[in-house]
């Protein structure tokens, strides 16, 4: 598989056949259907619409299946000594952290909470791996009477903690270090620099390493993780140099940032070449864990929203608002993440125009520059790449009850996460 070829090991599974080079950002197997309407995992998207309303987000289930098994052949194809490690916070739902358990992947967790699902989803517990920059004692204290596998220790801090406990004496355990490398990706998504609240500084890695030693713990290697969304083959290459060259232990964790393709014009890198840069520097002794995250899940989701407003401000833009915004995607608004939009039963690009949000924020803008064909109110707008951190971020803003989950797969759909009510809004008051 080519750095360049967006689906490499994954073509088996059936690039989506969609017009205007939108192939590779739909599910794998998306087409439009003999009425010209766009099928996710086989299921028409305006029935969904009917059936579980909108928004929504619809999950291919076929395609997480698929990516999974790309990223661990990448790595078998290589070694025998690895760990695909899903991190679990991208798309934290009990169906699909079930359906990477049963593919055989790892689990990583970062709070007490994703614990807890892991566990409910079927994860046994030695396949689990707590991260966190600032684990409660009462966190750690869930972790070790779990039996979680390893726990990533982010600080100085947190050995201090763990050594308070008599019940974690033995606990596996990696040390998390921030290697001082900064991949070319968006400030707020890189965590390897110098300047992170992530991991153990390179001065105090030698210290580090002897804390876990008094406090009994069992330290069985490094790990770290550069940031998301990364590009750059080669800032793996040069953390495998940095990791080998502080310790010799068995274990590396080279973390993930696996890039996805959210626009047409995005190509990233295949499994393989991720595999290939990530090992290229690693003794053959060494077991390798990667961290594929976000590239499991957010090609297989379209977030599907109705028109409901589409207002012309002459000489200035058109603004197309939909039923959804902010509170079911946050990412446009945090780090100004881009998404391609187009009508669910009439593709085409012929009116430029803003995809507003419903939201009493100005902000509230999913895609500022989109074109559709033609926008009416009561249009079904698809935006895909949407399977990441939107329903993880998802919010209650303007007491809006948040989207069901559905999951897709040979023309059945079903909900795996229900839609809020607004009873629901309540539950919690005193």
């Amino acid at each position: 598989m080519a750095a360049g070829d967006p689906q490499g090991a994954l073509a088996d599974a059936g690039v989506a056949d969609l017009p205007g080079g939108l192939g590779h950002v739909f599910p794998l197997g998306s087409r439009l259907n003999e009425a010209g309407r766009l099928a996710i995992g086989g299921c028409d998207s305006l029935e969904l619409a009917r059936e579980f309303g909108t928004p929504a987000y619809f999950y291919a289930e076929d395609d997480m299946r698929a990516r999974a098994r790309a990223t661990v052949a990448a790595f078998a194809e290589r070694t025998a000594d690895f760990g695909v490690v899903y991190a679990s916070k991208a798309f934290p739902c009990t169906a699909a952290l079930r359906l990477f358990a049963e593919e055989g992947l790892l689990c990583d967790v970062a709070s007490g909470g994703e614990l807890h699902l892991a566990l409910r989803a079927g994860f046994e517990p030695e396949r689990l791996y707590l991260h966190g920059n600032n684990k409660a004692e009462a966190e750690l204290a869930q972790a070790v009477d779990a039996g979680v596998g390893h726990i990533v220790v982010d600080s100085l801090d947190e050995i201090g903690r763990l050594r308070k406990m008599s019940s974690a004496r033995g606990q596996r355990v990696l040390l998390r270090v921030a290697p001082g490398i900064e991949p070319d990706t968006h400030a707020k998504i890189a965590t390897g620099q110098e300047d992170s609240k992530f991991g153990i500084p390179l001065p105090h890695v030698q210290r580090a390493i002897e804390a876990c030693d008094a406090a009994g713990l069992d330290l069985r290697g490094l790990h770290s993780h550069i940031g998301s969304q990364v590009f750059e083959l080669g800032a793996y290459e040069t953390l495998g140099e940095v990791l080998t060259g502080l310790a010799d232990l068995p274990v590396v964790s080279m973390g993930g940032g696996f890039a996805v393709a959210y626009t047409r014009d995005q190509r990233p890198p295949a499994p393989a070449a991720y595999a290939e840069a990530m090992m290229s520097a690693l003794p053959a002794e060494r077991v390798v864990l990667c961290e594929p995250g976000r590239s499991l899940v957010a090609n297989a989701c379209v977030t599907l929203y109705t028109v409901g407003t589409v207002k012309e401000i002459p000489g200035v833009r058109t603004y197309v608002a939909v039923d959804g915004g902010m509170s079911d995607n946050i990412r446009p608004m945090l780090y100004d993440a881009a998404y391609e939009a187009q009508i669910a039963d009439r593709f085409g690009e012929s009116t430029p125009c803003r995809i507003a949000g419903m939201h009493c924020e100005s902000g509230d803008v999913l895609v500022p520059d989109a074109s559709l064909a033609d926008p009416r109110p009561g249009d079904l707008l698809a935006v895909p790449a949407s399977g990441a951190y939107g329903h993880a971020m998802a919010s209650n803003y303007n007491a809006v009850p948040r989207p069901p989950v559905v999951f897709c797969r040979d023309g059945d759909a079903s909900v795996v996460v229900r839609r809020e009510t607004y009873d629901d809004l309540t539950l919690r008051d005193a």
